[in-house]
């Protein structure tokens, strides 16, 4: 689900309620609430935990600098977690329940009996950080602004089946959506709430230098375009104990540095610039988390486990390019590529295969499909391959008696099944066109990795050149689909909801800027995605979701790489104190910031 702040999924819990009462403080997807009204706290939180000190972190995201405040336009970078630390939404989701939220600038929520429509009564204690009451007037400002053509694409997409905000009163607010669509009170739930003041008047995308007026529990005090970047907890938050923030954000500042190169970024954990960083690369972690400060226990390195789905991770073609639409091009291209080798030779063995778009989660398929895929699937034959019908391919493999030779001899047939022969130094198609292709990328230390697919790809005679371009320029790229092949990592998700039409859909691919890159366009694929967004039931969905899978792994519009199954963490253990819970579905820079707290040192 793509839901606000954007690391998380949010959720809530429907309540069977008179038209005229109010008495939800959550809503569920699938009417499953685990903390009932009057809870005090999460679980998995201290409700006790001091407050002070600060948390230093590495963001997780490529490093860049920042040239604006505004995270909701497409143009320009916006600081890290500027979003989720500084606006809040309606309802805030926890990291136990998948398909849950539960009360935040609204204190409840009803969902009408038909479920056209979500009506939230907002908290009166609620205050944005200029003094001024959270009211209904500026939750209709934020959805106004945020489907307008001023900001980035996707709330477009996000929102396209809310048919119409309106204020009911100074504090009530009714979403009226367009399809009886469970899902639809989580998303608007979730919705980003900004003060109608921000910006004063300008249009949303000329708001730049404009510090976010929101609601949530840190400030930015000294605001300074640039790399680092520190958030100030609000002394006089107003949502300090309200149930669903008890125990949580407990530093009194947040600090994300930015590195422009590995090795620099490294030094500066080793050199106490920082307390926290969440490390990407194996070899890094085999290799540099080691030494005197490891092993006196001043720098502690930790594999925190979760049971989050495995994010997708892979090569990705642009199929708005003529020479990536036949799959068996794309098919031939996968079969280069050698992971077994890669995880035995540069990963020291610490990742697992990808396979398909939802890797370990109940949304992965696998084998021959189910009844319930069946069900899906079989009015849709007539749009699909017969292939999809059958058992779903696995990504290959080099374990004997597998071999890359072997892949590669079936990726030559392939090609010339397509179309493509070798001759005068090169594959080439009837016309005597060299197949070539460019890898763009903004990290210039994937050479490494990508280089051994490289070179399979040229004993089947295919160019591919690799193109590092600063961080700007990417986004600037491939807002636009300017590249031919580049690597995606996608978050896995415990509830796949609306994002999916913004990531898969026919419409988001003509968009510039959505999350569509790929560009597909299938109309199978459009209807099994309204299958997913208007699921009743949790095995509704994961039938859906299964389906669609199915049908996107036949389709080879990527080249699956691989997962890790825990977070690979190095920290300074003499700052912080964690807590004696971990949760089940968390990320673990949201986790750190959020629920861990300073030590007395620290303090």
């Amino acid at each position: 689900m793509r839901f606000f702040p954007f690391l998380f999924a949010l959720v809530l819990a429907w309540l069977s309620l008179s038209p005229l009462s109010w008495a939800a403080h959550a809503y569920a997807q699938f009417g499953d609430v685990k903390y009932p009204a009057g809870f005090t706290s999460f679980s998995y939180v201290n409700p006790a935990a001091p407050k002070g000190g600060e948390i230093r972190m590495v963001p997780p995201t490529r490093p860049t600098n920042f040239d604006k405040f505004n995270p909701f336009t497409l143009r320009g970078t916006a600081p890290y977690a500027i979003g989720s630390l500084m606006i809040e939404s309606l309802l805030t989701g926890n990291s136990e329940e998948p398909t849950t939220a539960y009360g935040l600038l609204a204190d409840d929520v009803q969902v009408a009996p038909d479920k056209l429509s979500a009506t939230f009564h907002l908290n009166d204690k609620a205050r944005f950080h200029d003094g001024q009451p959270v009211l209904a007037s500026d939750v209709l400002n934020s959805y106004t602004q945020l489907v307008s053509k001023l900001a980035a694409p996707q709330y477009r997409t996000i929102y396209a089946e809310v048919k119409a905000v309106v204020v009911v009163s100074e504090r009530v607010v009714r979403f009226d959506f367009s399809t009886p669509n469970p899902e639809l009170p989580l998303v608007v739930g979730g919705m980003p709430v900004f003060s109608k003041r921000w910006g004063a008047g300008k249009p949303f995308d000329k708001i730049v230098e404009d510090i976010p007026i929101g609601s949530g529990p840190y400030k930015l005090p000294s605001p300074k375009m640039g790399r680092d970047i520190t958030y100030v907890r609000d002394l006089a938050y107003w949502g300090a104990d309200l149930p669903s923030r008890k125990g949580q954000f407990n530093f009194d500042r947040i600090t994300f540095k930015i590195y422009l190169d590995e090795t620099s970024r490294f030094e500066g954990l080793k050199a106490g610039e920082y307390d926290f960083l969440r490390e990407f690369i194996s070899r890094n972690w085999a290799r540099q988390y080691t030494g005197k400060q490891f092993a006196s226990g001043e720098l502690v390195k930790r594999a925190f486990e979760n049971r989050n789905p495995g994010d997708f991770q892979g090569y990705v073609f642009n199929l708005r390019n003529p020479k990536f639409q036949d799959v068996r091009v794309r098919q031939a291209i996968g079969l280069a590529m050698d992971f077994e080798w890669m995880n035995r030779q540069l990963f020291y063995g610490i990742y697992k295969r990808v396979n398909g778009y939802f890797p370990n989660s109940e949304f992965h398929a696998e084998g021959l499909p189910k009844p319930d895929e069946l069900a899906l699937l079989e009015p849709l034959r007539a749009k699909l391959k017969p292939e999809v019908f059958g058992a779903v391919p696995v990504s290959p493999s080099t374990t004997p008696p597998g071999s890359l030779r072997e892949n590669l001899r079936q990726a030559q047939a392939l090609l010339k099944e397509a179309g493509w022969s070798y001759r005068d130094g090169a594959l080439r198609n009837a016309k005597g066109e060299a197949f070539t292709m460019e890898f763009l990328s903004d990290q210039p230390s994937l050479i490494r990795i990508v280089g051994p697919f490289q070179k399979a790809l040229d004993k089947l005679g295919i160019t591919m050149t690799y193109r590092v371009v600063d961080f700007s320029l990417s986004k600037q790229k491939m807002d636009a689909f300017d590249f031919e092949v580049t690597t995606l990592r996608l978050p896995g998700s415990t509830a796949p909801g609306g994002e999916l039409l913004e990531r898969f859909g026919s419409e988001a691919a003509k968009i510039p800027g959505s999350s569509n890159v790929w560009g597909i366009a299938d109309p199978a694929i459009d209807v099994l995605l309204q299958k997913i967004v208007s699921a009743a039931t949790r095995p509704d969905l994961a039938a859906a979701t299964t389906a669609l899978d199915r049908v996107l792994t036949h389709g080879n519009y990527s080249v699956p790489q691989y997962y890790g199954d825990a977070f690979l963490i190095g920290y300074r253990p003499s700052q912080f104190v964690l807590p004696n819970v971990i949760p089940p579905y968390y990320q673990a820079d949201t986790w750190a910031m959020t629920t861990w707290w300073p030590s007395d040192k620290n303090r």
